[in-house]
């Protein structure tokens, strides 16, 4: 299964639960996750998604580090099973790796 289609799962299934799943892109931040998951009631987070078995990069890492001693959640998501995980933990306020 391509990244693509996991993204694209995912917007929908935060659609469906009315949130928005915006691209994040922030020029001259190079690494940044892909996705900004914000759902009702002031639930939000970062999302990667990959192709399955795919890992992050040394840069994505970097980058999820910084984010989470902000106190930001940040996920990686790999496969359409792990979505409904993911916005379980986002909605619950847990955080963490949807693996």
């Amino acid at each position: 299964m391509r990244e693509s289609r996991i993204e694209r799962r995912l917007a929908s299934a935060v659609k469906t639960q009315g949130g928005l799943c915006l691209k994040f892109i922030s020029p001259g931040w190079d690494g940044a996750p892909d996705r900004l998951t914000l759902l009702p009631r002031g639930r939000m987070a970062f999302v990667e998604l990959k192709a399955p078995g795919k890992t992050l990069r040394p840069l994505q890492r970097r980058r999820r580090e910084q984010l989470e001693r902000l106190g930001f959640r940040v996920f990686v998501v790999d496969g359409v099973e792990q979505i409904g995980g993911a916005l379980d933990e986002i909605r619950s306020g847990n955080g963490g790796d949807a693996k």
